[in-house]
């Protein structure tokens, strides 16, 4: 292209960028001004923010801006998960709960609904170095098993039965 063709097409998009003409569009929820540019692209900005939808949130973060919980993730989930539906179809549990803190994540068990937990197993990071992030804790307050390791950590709970020939 030439020098004269690249000043006459700069000189026609400064007179539509002078001109001052604002449109306006609504995108989502929001009204928004739409002003040509130099290069005579539509520029946009950011639409309205609030609080952000918790469906819409990273895992672990917080709309709050306070400390992130604890969580557990999908892989633990499963392993727990596969554990109490094996001890709620043998009757042995009926119900749980789970507990999302800055320090810690809790599963608890129970019985029946309105005891107290029978065991939970619990996720501490600041102890992952140390003992292990998971540990498995009785009623009483006693530590059953500690571990790195998840699935090993839940064997205290599921006891199989052994077949013995003899």
């Amino acid at each position: 292209m030439s020098d004269q063709a690249i000043s006459d097409s700069a000189k026609s998009d400064s007179r539509e960028s002078d001109s001052g003409e604002s449109d306006s569009a609504v995108i989502g929820a929001a009204v928004v001004e739409i002003t040509p540019t130099r290069t005579n692209r539509a520029q946009i900005p950011a639409p309205i923010s609030g609080p952000t939808p918790l469906a819409a949130q990273p895992a672990g973060s917080s709309a709050s801006g306070t400390a992130d919980n604890v969580v557990f993730d999908r892989g633990e989930l499963r392993e727990i998960l596969n554990l109490y539906g094996r001890k709620v179809a043998a009757g042995e549990w009926r119900d749980y709960a789970i507990d999302f803190a800055p320090q810690k994540a809790v599963f608890s068990i129970f019985r029946r609904a309105s005891e107290y937990a029978l065991y939970r197993i619990e996720k501490n990071p600041k102890l992952a170095r140390k003992q292990g992030a998971y540990a498995v804790v009785a009623a009483s307050g006693l530590v059953l098993k500690r571990g790195h390791d998840l699935r090993r950590v839940m064997d205290v709970l599921d006891k199989r039965l052994k077949l013995i020939s003899s």
